[in-house]
């Protein structure tokens, strides 16, 4: 089904019911909760509509089996659509297709088990101001010098995040120093001028994750509602540019599990706790284009708050000073190694401690080398294809730095990616380069540390 289609057959859906959908997204402060508009917590969404019999007169009609406790429907035949959505990742990925359902599985587990896992640093969850001048015109200048500029984004195979093979999403990436004002100085700028503003929101000294660029949706466009991976966890979307013909809203369900439909224009920025807070585009995009940039930080565990106390107890700030002390560091000082923002206790940090059995980050961990480049994810995860397409764009990036000094030859090395290694080398990497800028380890032995020195 194409892009135009299934918002076609979504929309019909809709109007069959009363047009419901739209009421809904006109007025924001309209609130439903999840598995309404899209699966977030079970793989179906309710059909419970509001003129079945024991909706429209209960005191006659006693609810079915199947509808108790199944929230309204006010949004019409959702499920029709999502199983259009499905049907379509299935299709597209063929043989491979079985992995559209294991991501949908992935997403709606961590929609269950993250949110009451994490620590939150406010009331509501999100929050919708006007981007800071100095972010939105590095941001803007840039997209105006070089949105026509677009390059496919590459899915993994199955992913479910967007329904891609419909409605192909693009980038233009703010480390492409090809295009003109791109590279590490633009990127590390926008993650500066944005900080303040976060950190003032969340009350929380933060350490930057991830900037990749702006991403472009095109019409049909649909975004699963979802949590981030951790540790992207204080997080903003800025609406760049858009020429739609309604409003794209993005719908966050806050602290209160009650979903809000946040409608944006160009130079909004809407704060979110991405890594608690689901959200998501469910329903179609009407328009040309929309265009976005995600800019994610995570917190280190030290509190801008006075006396600041975190959920599972203990003066954040004492606890951060005494790390220092030690020559520990921001959250590894809290939880025995864990991040501070997974409460102890919780479904998180079950599976925290079993997959960090030593009490360390995962080295596989692309943020816990402090990896942010295109270049280092690309290494790490073995992506050859990806990674010869990111330097033919920036062959400087060959020896792009994270903030721990890993270049992408460490981050090869380390998971034994033969292939990723010979076309780094080829490209200038230095073998005898170390991290923690030149106190830490070569990329040999970080192969003969995982075992892959033959």
């Amino acid at each position: 089904m194409t892009a135009r289609s299934f918002a076609f057959v979504f929309g019909a859906l809709v109007v069959m019911l009363g047009g419901l959908t739209s009421s809904v997204l006109a007025n924001k402060e309209e609130k439903y909760g999840v598995d309404v508009s899209f699966p977030i917590h079970k793989w179906e969404v309710s059909t419970n509509y509001p003129w079945l019999p024991h909706n429209s007169d209960p005191a006659n009609n006693p609810t079915p089996k199947q509808y108790q406790d199944m929230p309204i429907q006010p949004l019409g035949d959702v499920q029709a659509a999502y199983s259009s959505f499905l049907d379509g990742c299935r299709d597209h990925y063929g043989k491979k297709g079985r992995a559209c359902d294991q991501t949908e599985k992935d997403r709606i587990g961590m929609n269950l088990r993250q949110p009451q896992s994490m620590q939150n640093y406010t009331d509501v969850g999100f929050k919708k101001i006007r981007a800071p001048e100095a972010v939105f015109k590095l941001i803007k200048e840039f997209w105006e010098k070089n949105h026509l500029n677009q390059s496919p984004e590459r899915w993994p195979a199955g992913n479910t995040y967007t329904n891609h093979w419909d409605a192909p999403t693009y980038m233009v990436s703010v480390e492409d120093s090809r295009l003109r004002g791109g590279g590490h100085k633009l990127k590390k700028a926008i993650w500066d001028a944005a900080r303040d503003t976060i950190q003032a929101w969340t009350e929380e000294e933060l350490t930057e994750c991830s900037l990749y660029g702006i991403r472009v949706y095109n019409e049909g466009a649909v975004l699963a509602s979802h949590v981030d991976r951790m540790p992207l966890v204080s997080s903003a979307i800025i609406n760049v540019a858009q020429d739609v013909d309604e409003p794209w809203p993005i719908e966050v369900y806050g602290h209160d599990g009650k979903a809000t439909n946040v409608t944006m224009e160009p130079g909004d920025m809407v704060l979110y706790e991405s890594h608690s807070v689901v959200h998501g585009r469910p329903f179609p995009l009407k328009g040309r284009f929309y265009a976005n940039v995600f800019i994610h930080f995570e917190p280190n565990g030290h509190s801008l708050r006075h006396e600041a106390r975190v959920e599972s107890g203990g003066d954040v700030a004492e606890k951060y000073r005494r790390a220092v002390e030690r020559g520990a560091g921001g959250h590894e000082a809290d939880h025995d190694g864990m991040p501070s923002y997974i409460v102890a206790g919780s479904p998180e940090e079950t599976k925290w401690k079993r997959e960090h059995a030593d009490g360390r980050r995962s080295k596989m961990n692309s943020f816990a080398t402090g990896s942010t480049s295109l270049a280092h994810r690309a290494a790490q995860g073995g992506d050859v294809d990806t990674l010869k397409d990111v330097l033919d764009k920036d062959g400087e990036l060959v020896h792009a730095k994270d903030k721990n000094g890993w270049e992408p030859l460490h981050e090869g090395a380390r998971g034994g990616h033969k292939e990723v290694v010979e076309l780094l080398l080829a490209n200038g990497a230095s073998i005898n380069e170390r991290t923690n800028f030149g106190d830490g380890g070569t990329a040999l032995y970080y192969a003969q540390e995982e075992g892959h020195s033959s």
